[in-house]
């Protein structure tokens, strides 16, 4: 059985990221904030994939203990990690001049300490085995500016430079790493908005990715995906 890691797997695209892997037969290990969603998903999931083991941890991955933490109970009980998935993330706008202080801090200490860190902690494991997955998501935020990025998207710049350099230094460990760049993927946080369902991507379409990059031959790695809804970004 393959063993894997989503982070901010409480909803949205993580949640789905994680069901998708249960129904292919991994057992999977999630981390959020919010506890209420965590035991409504582990409920749900133990019935629905009884035979995988599912760990669900509380765990705020902008704190660097915490993530010491989540990865020390992780690595207790599942025998190796295939699949890191550093999803955990936070999207707030606002322009350099002007952001409140303390926002770049804010940005970079979820969007990119926590995928550094947890990394950290996994990788002599893959190492060892000279093999594994790790799938950061970035954004269409790190690959150009535009209007009120400000932290969010210096954050997001960060995150695939720390893709680019990972994935340098794993190649002679037969270790992957892929850059996932999505553009608007409708998931909660565009609930309540005007933008149409249908004017956005899905976050299937960004799982659909993963999926497809992940089963690749051992020799071949996807190293970035770009993905935009097909009439652009909004």
């Amino acid at each position: 059985m393959p063993y894997a890691i989503v982070t901010g797997a409480s909803q949205g695209m993580g949640k789905a990221i994680a069901e998708k892997l249960l129904s292919e037969g991994f057992s999977i290990a999630v981390c959020a904030r919010s506890k209420e969603k965590l035991a409504a998903l582990e409920m749900e999931w133990n019935e629905k994939y009884p035979e995988a083991s599912i760990i669900v941890y509380n765990a705020d991955l902008a704190n660097k203990e915490e993530v010491a933490a989540f990865a020390d109970s992780v690595l207790s009980v599942f025998p190796e990690v295939d699949l890191l998935v550093n999803n955990a993330g936070n999207y707030l706008p606002g322009t350099i001049a002007e952001e409140p202080d303390g926002l770049l801090d804010q940005m970079i200490g979820i969007n990119l300490y926590s995928a550094y860190h947890l990394t950290r902690k996994i990788l002599p494991s893959m190492k060892g085995r000279k093999s594994g997955h790790i799938f950061n998501m970035c954004s269409i935020a790190s690959l150009r500016a535009y209007p009120n990025g400000g932290s969010y998207s210096i954050s997001k710049y960060a995150l695939l430079g720390f893709s680019e350099n990972l994935r340098e230094e794993l190649k002679e460990y037969g270790v992957k790493v892929t850059a996932i760049c999505p553009g608007a993927t409708y998931t909660p946080s565009w609930e309540g908005s005007d933008v149409a369902p249908g004017r956005i991507m899905e976050a299937a379409d960004v799982v659909a990715m993963l999926w497809s990059a992940y089963n690749l031959s051992p020799q071949a790695d996807v190293e970035t995906i770009i993905m935009r809804p097909v009439k652009g970004d909004i």
